[in-house]
């Protein structure tokens, strides 16, 4: 397992992390294998796609799978966790939080994700002891919420996903976030198959971010 240091370095470093929702896994796998293409490495198989720990379990024995970061994503609840980590998981992502599934992923020094809307319920996370907050459901706020959060919280790691664009990238990451998830404005054309698109989206987002950061 890589040491959960490397792998929040590498999310940090690279600053996208691609949310795929697929409709079936063999379609999950061309998403995840057209974003390392791309040049991004951390990819988060939401637990909505059918099969989502074979999908792992698959990027963990490809010819891909040193150089893809596995992440589990909308994971709800502890057994859930452990299952997506021994099924190769490097970081586990959710919607809200569950202290018990931050325990698991610290247990097993896992790179933790969970998701939070107020400064509160952030500050939860942090006690809980996230390593990473994720904003959910970013387009509700916009980049305005992570300057607003970091105001009492400057020591906060935080990265939004929903409402992420390529118009709006460099305004998150220079508001303060670590990194961005981004989820149909990056994969969307796998769902007529151009997955070529994806792998010049993907670029064109790590561009923004690489951008933001001068």
């Amino acid at each position: 397992m890589i040491d959960k240091n490397i792998v929040l370095k590498k999310i940090c470093d690279c600053g996208v992390v691609a949310v795929v929702r697929a409709e079936s896994p063999e379609q999950a796998i061309k998403i995840a294998d057209s974003c390392v293409e791309a040049g991004i490495s951390a990819i988060e198989i939401t637990f909505t796609v059918n099969g989502a720990l074979d999908v792992i379990k698959k990027l963990a024995e490809s010819n891909k799978g040193n150089k893809i970061l596995k992440g589990a994503g909308t994971i709800l609840d502890p057994e859930t966790a452990r299952a997506a980590i021994l099924a190769g998981a490097t970081f586990i992502v959710s919607p809200c939080l569950n202290k018990e599934v931050v325990k698991v992923c610290n247990r097993y020094q896992v790179a933790c994700m969970p998701g939070a809307m107020t400064v509160k319920e952030a500050v939860e996370c942090m006690e809980a002891g996230a390593d990473i907050v994720k904003v959910f459901p970013g387009e509700l706020f916009g980049p305005a919420i992570i300057k607003a959060f970091r105001g009492p919280l400057p020591q906060i790691k935080l990265m939004p996903t929903g409402g992420v664009s390529l118009k709006n990238t460099a305004e998150w990451i220079r508001a303060g976030s670590v990194a961005v998830g981004v989820g149909g404005n990056l994969t969307a054309g796998a769902k007529k198959g151009d997955y070529k698109s994806i792998v010049t989206i993907g670029k064109q987002f790590i561009e923004k971010v690489k951008q933001a950061r001068v």
